[in-house]
């Protein structure tokens, strides 16, 4: 069938408006022009988002060269790009002491002004469709996807792609209709069902002002510190604060309650009652304290299945000790959606765009969510083999032998495939392949 220069060649419906469901539409609008309708679906009112920081590695930012967005993030004004960071024992009620100063690559920014930007670069190819939440997706005979949402309404796409999030409906459709041949009956809960981490977080943002009159030596006013979490947003005028309470013994329990709710003061101050005076001083400047109950997204054994994929949280949904979820759902958005803006690519071969998709994001995006989880123990001072935060007379060797762990848990930003352009690059490779040799099947079987 010849297509004229206005027909799409195939509809892509996005459910979900945040991080990585934007940039997944900026980069097929770029690089695919007209030649795909994007339907994006968002279940609020508006295009919003969860948090406050978010942390941009040199990943992060070859992407966003090759939208042409880099020139918009605001960028560190000293240090060649590095940020300082501390990573201090604070539970010493007496006063704690620097682990270790480092200056580690990137940058950080409000996540809000991040989305804002990624709002004006929506491409005219995509129509956005609010209060749009999905419940579930059927396919049809002829190959065609049915969406149906929450107001009772539908819709139908070509391909369907979920960056609806730790909760994601995709993700619970898509393993409940592979069926019983791929998929171990019993694993399905495994892999739909988010689990908890046994970890709580307390967040807030507030002004910087207000620490530096309390404490103008603070740490925090200036470099970004762990195990607390604080480091300076919007040019400085914020502080952007995490504290962790973890109790490794609740790992994969189910909890109870909200996952986010609005706390006192005084519950964040009772959790760390036992740090040091200038932890309390910061921590007593929280403005408006939520409590989040950190939940993950269990390894995953596929993320596409006949024409529907997942990315970002929906897929691998992490811990936060790496920094890293935000920027792997934007290298998940810029290889699929450069897949499937492909001149290959086209309806009749896309499962093949989809698989190449699979192969080069699932294993990298799985490695850094296992590195995230090293990294939080090792912020804890529970790793197995390391130090404990007991002093047996060796405190300062032991926190060495920590510290150039520590550093080299940074690396992550260097493993795979030498980034995500370089990723992008091999899944062409494989999606070149793929085309000459006549396509591809489902047929993994996982139990």
């Amino acid at each position: 069938m010849l297509l004229s220069p206005s027909t799409p060649k195939f509809r892509v419906a996005i459910c979900g408006a945040g991080i990585g469901g934007l940039v997944l539409a900026i980069t097929i609008g770029k690089f695919a022009r007209s030649d795909i309708h994007i339907d994006l679906y968002e279940a609020h009112d508006a295009i919003t988002t969860a948090g406050a920081g978010i942390s941009l590695s040199p990943r992060t930012a070859e992407v966003m060269v090759e939208l042409g967005l880099y020139e918009k993030i605001p960028h560190p004004s000293s240090n060649d790009g590095l940020r300082s960071l501390t990573v201090r024992k604070s539970n010493a009620p007496k006063g704690g002491f620097d682990v270790f100063k480092a200056f580690r690559s990137g940058s950080s920014m409000h996540r809000k002004d991040f989305v804002d930007i990624l709002k004006q670069s929506i491409p005219s190819s995509c129509t956005v469709h609010f209060n749009k939440r999905l419940t579930k997706y059927e396919k049809q005979s002829p190959g065609s996807l049915t969406l149906y949402f929450a107001d009772d309404s539908t819709s139908s796409a070509d391909v369907l792609v979920g960056a609806d999030g730790i909760h994601s409906s995709v993700r619970k459709t898509f393993f409940e209709a592979i069926g019983p041949d791929t998929i171990d009956p019993s694993k399905i809960r495994h892999y739909s069902d988010p689990s908890w981490t046994g970890t709580l977080v307390y967040r807030s943002v507030f002004p910087a002002e207000k620490l530096s009159e309390l404490d103008p030596s603070n740490v925090a006013l200036k470099d970004f510190i762990i195990h607390i979490v604080s480091y300076p947003v919007s040019q400085g005028t914020q502080i952007n604060i995490a504290a962790y309470v973890s109790d490794e013994q609740k790992a994969g329990t189910p909890f109870e309650g909200p996952w986010v709710s609005d706390v006192s003061l005084e519950e964040v101050e009772e959790a760390y009652q036992d740090f040091e005076p200038g932890a309390k001083r910061l921590l007593n400047c929280f403005e408006k304290p939520s409590r989040w109950a950190l939940h993950v997204v269990n390894d995953l054994p596929l993320f596409t299945w006949d024409r529907v994929a997942l990315i970002g949280d929906a897929a691998h949904a992490m811990t936060p000790y790496c920094g890293a979820g935000a920027g792997q759902a934007i290298e998940d958005a810029f290889v699929l959606g450069r897949l499937l803006a492909h001149p290959l690519t086209t309806l009749d071969n896309v499962l093949v765009a989809l698989k190449a998709y699979q192969d080069v994001r699932l294993p990298f995006t799985q490695f850094v969510a296992r590195e995230s989880k090293r990294t939080g123990k090792m912020y804890d001072f529970r790793a197995p083999g390391y130090y404990d935060g007991t002093d047996r007379g060796n405190e300062r060797e032991e926190m060495e032998i920590l510290k150039e762990k520590i550093i080299n848990q940074w690396d992550w930003v260097s493993k795979g495939e030498g980034g995500p352009v370089a990723e992008w690059e091999k899944a062409e490779r494989q999606l070149q392949e793929g085309s000459r040799n006549g396509g591809y099947e489902n047929g993994t079987s996982v139990h």
